[in-house]
């Protein structure tokens, strides 16, 4: 068994963040974009320090009505302005808590963009590009922002879904259609294992595909979440990396 970390996306208004610290080995907290605010940015930053948690800064497009899972037509100064906000807001929040930051990961939308459109994924490089010694990027196998990210000197971690249904092109099947999101704790079990240790992914068509993580992500949003972070936790011999 290979080095497992699962994260998960919190200070999301799920409230469940209590329940599924203990469970796993880094988090990605929003930072007022699409969700949270000061206040829950402290609370789960607090949390994360409690169960020596990794902590990741979770920003997105700023469309809080959409929870950030709609794309948002910006320019490249008002898309930097909003992620330069965003991780200005939770970096001043890491420091008073005393935390570190150790990566940063876009959400939503905005991480499904930037994976195949190089001047989006070129303006978010720009945005965060003063952490770049500081925190790792985590993005998707096989994506636009992970090649740019690696040439422009950025440190990255590849990540993968825990809790949803791949496409064959390694895209995430839209949340509308059936079957996106994975509620089975034995099928989302056999997914990360066959990531981490095999390198391929059974698509929502049953056709294998080649892909590479390090990192897995469970939405704290999915209805059984706080069960499926248990099950893994459990299952897998998990180790934080960092």
């Amino acid at each position: 068994m290979e080095t497992i970390n699962i994260n998960c996306d919190l200070g999301e208004g799920t409230f469940n963040e209590n329940e599924i610290m203990p469970y796993i080995q880094s988090c990605n907290i929003a930072c007022g974009g699409h969700a949270g605010d000061l206040q829950s940015m402290k609370e789960v930053v607090g949390l994360a320090l409690k169960y020596k948690v990794l902590i990741g800064a979770h920003p997105s497009y700023p469309d809080k009505e959409n929870f950030g899972r709609k794309s948002v037509d910006l320019s490249a100064k008002d898309l930097k302005e909003s992620i330069s906000l965003q991780l200005g807001n939770f970096d001043n929040v890491l420091q008073k808590c005393n935390g570190k930051l150790h990566h940063i990961k876009p959400h939503g939308a905005l991480y499904n963009d930037i994976a195949r459109d190089k001047r989006l994924a070129t303006t978010f490089l720009e945005a965060v590009n003063m952490y770049k010694k500081r925190a790792l990027l985590y993005v998707p196998y096989n994506s636009i922002i992970a090649d740019v990210a690696q040439e422009n000197g950025f440190q990255i971690l590849y990540e993968a879904f825990a809790d949803r249904s791949y496409n064959e092109d390694l895209s995430l099947v839209k949340r509308t259609l059936p079957d996106a999101v994975l509620h089975d704790k034995n099928a989302i079990l056999k997914q990360v294992q066959d990531i981490a240790n095999h390198q391929k992914v059974v698509t929502v068509n049953g056709k294998s595909v080649f892909i590479k993580a390090t990192t897995f992500c469970v939405h704290s949003d999915t209805e059984n979440a706080v069960q499926i972070v248990k099950y893994l936790y459990n299952s897998l011999y998990t180790t934080a990396i960092g």
